[in-house]
């Protein structure tokens, strides 16, 4: 049965994912606050460069594994003669999902675009704008990630 382990992928990805946004937002954004301009936008470019390069494949890990698990009980359905009508807790977290992937594609190919030709040309003030919109989307996706683990607890 392919289900457990697509599962167990698909669950360790949004760990990471949302972890990874709860660390940035609370934690690690707070603390480089005491930083000159300069060396904070620095510093988070290089954390988010690097973050954001992991959470593509996260991103897609999770998207795949949860295309997988469905198809996986669509098959099963299928070899018992039964028809398969994915539950809505399921489909809520499909759609919220696809919001959050197209969330996260925003962040990282126009806002971290932004903030990457700020430290290129060593311009601080935009730089930090870049940071604060990408706080702000960050925030949002890590609220509706939060919303579809409570949603699908309540489910249950």
């Amino acid at each position: 049965m392919l289900f457990a382990p697509l599962k167990y992928i698909h669950l360790l990805a949004v760990i990471l994912w949302l972890g990874g946004m709860a660390f940035s937002h609370f934690f690690l954004r707070p603390a480089v606050q005491a930083l000159e301009p300069a060396a904070r936008v620095q510093l988070m470019h290089g954390v988010l460069q690097r973050f954001f390069a992991a959470m593509l494949v996260t991103v897609a890990v999770v998207l795949l594994s949860g295309l997988g698990m469905v198809a996986s009980v669509y098959q099963m359905a299928a070899q018992s003669g039964l028809q398969f009508q994915m539950p809505l807790s399921w489909k809520v977290m499909t759609v919220l999902g696809l919001v959050m992937a197209a969330i996260f594609g925003h962040i990282r190919f126009a806002l971290f675009k932004r903030l990457d030709r700020a430290v290129q040309a060593g311009d601080w003030p935009a730089g930090g704008k870049a940071l604060a919109g990408i706080r702000v989307w960050v925030a949002a996706n890590l609220a509706i990630g939060v919303a579809i683990v409570t949603a699908l607890r309540l489910a249950v």
